[in-house]
């Protein structure tokens, strides 16, 4: 038994945090001290995390509030959680759900109380009934504890944490919600000629086409907000999704586009030029971000060039398909022409991005050699 205290990081002027301050410091790097010798573990880059808790920089934050908990025992640091109030997720849902994400805590069920029970504790206050997570302010941000593939070398975009998190959260009282999983595929298997076969005759039916030969700067002034409209279009029905308003949208374009590898993309339009599917894939960067330990200056920029190169293993980050080319099998058009590329790249393994266990897209993958390598879970508990 110890002593354990929670400090909320402190608002600067009421309007945003004090992203350079000690606590908010302390905040960040925390993860570093409780994963210094965990080889599983990927920092994310620095300057986007300080982002995200800037109204100045993150769209999102127009509509969610948030506060950040720290949990020190016997005066030492122990863990860290971020509470959520997103309103325009509980509007569109007609839920009173408060959210808790960025959770990291040491062994010890105390101290994981001590977190949750404060981001509950303002989430009564404030009348709501339930809180669940991990989550972030938007779909965008990683979301779902691993409950299983703790063997499995986590992508960036999403969380890592130990395999005791989910046994002290479910000892609390946390249930499940729902669970995400990701499937591990080898890169360099064929595609299947039946599925080949399929294809064509979809793209035929439905005169559609691959988009192919084009710049990144084409990419994104004719095609960036094609895609995340179709994003919105896809995931509208998913859990807890909310769209992104045209501001989030150009955040988002701003940040990822310049970064895409257009040999790893895949865009599916229609005869009048409009996205109807899409697959985004990267080099993984996971080894290279902890090579630079999240930052750029003064060598990270070096480790993630190299990985940029590197075709061996990749990473799956965003897809979609328009509801209404659903159930069409277009879905299987850019997952297969995606394959051909890894082929042709070199690459060795994919790791699929999280998706739903209940969406039937995520299925695709069972007409190849793969198999579920993570599985995610969002939890709940009523307040």
């Amino acid at each position: 038994m110890g002593n354990i205290t929670i400090k909320e990081v402190p608002y600067n002027n009421g309007l945003t945090y004090l992203t350079s301050s000690k606590l908010f410091n302390d905040f960040l790097y925390f993860p570093y001290k409780l994963f210094k010798n965990d080889k599983m573990w990927v920092p994310s880059f620095l300057m986007d995390e300080r982002n995200t808790f800037s109204k100045k920089k993150n769209p999102a934050l127009e509509f969610c509030d948030y506060k950040i908990f720290l949990a020190y025992k016997d005066n030492k640091l122990a863990g860290r959680i971020v509470g959520i109030i997103n309103h325009k997720a509980n509007e569109i849902w007609k839920r009173k759900h408060i959210r808790f994400g960025w959770l990291d805590f040491e062994n010890d069920l105390e101290v994981a109380q001590a977190l949750l029970g404060a981001v509950e504790d303002w989430g009564r206050k404030e009348g709501l009934e339930k809180i669940v997570g991990p989550m972030g302010f938007t779909d965008m941000d990683k979301e779902g504890m691993m409950v299983e593939g703790f063997e499995t070398l986590c992508p960036m975009a999403c969380y890592y944490n130990p395999s005791y998190y989910p046994q002290l959260v479910e000892k609390i009282g946390y249930e499940k919600e729902v669970d995400w999983i990701q499937y591990e595929i080898p890169a360099n298997q064929p595609v299947p000629e039946k599925v080949a076969r399929i294809n064509a005759m979809i793209a035929q039916k439905y005169n559609l086409k691959i988009v192919e030969n084009i710049s990144k700067s084409e990419l994104r002034k004719r095609y960036g907000k094609k895609i995340f409209t179709t994003l919105n279009k896809a995931f509208s029905g998913l859990y807890g999704y909310v769209p992104l308003n045209d501001k989030q949208i150009d955040f988002y374009i701003d940040i990822y586009l310049p970064f895409v590898d257009l040999k790893l993309t895949c865009l599916v339009v229609d005869e009048t030029d409009n996205v109807v599917a899409f697959g985004i894939s990267m080099p993984t960067l996971s080894r290279a971000l902890q090579k630079s330990k999240g930052k750029l200056f003064p060598f990270g920029w070096y480790h993630l060039l190299r990985a940029l190169k590197n075709y061996e293993n990749i990473d799956l980050y965003l897809n979609g398909v328009d509801p209404d080319w659903q159930n069409k099998g277009v879905h299987s058009i850019y997952y297969s022409k995606m394959n051909e590329n890894y082929i042709s790249l070199g690459a060795k393994m994919a790791l699929a991005n999280p998706q739903l266990e209940t969406n039937q897209a995520a299925h695709i993958w069972t007409k190849y050699d793969s198999k579920i390598a993570i599985r995610r879970r969002a939890y709940v508990k009523h307040l």
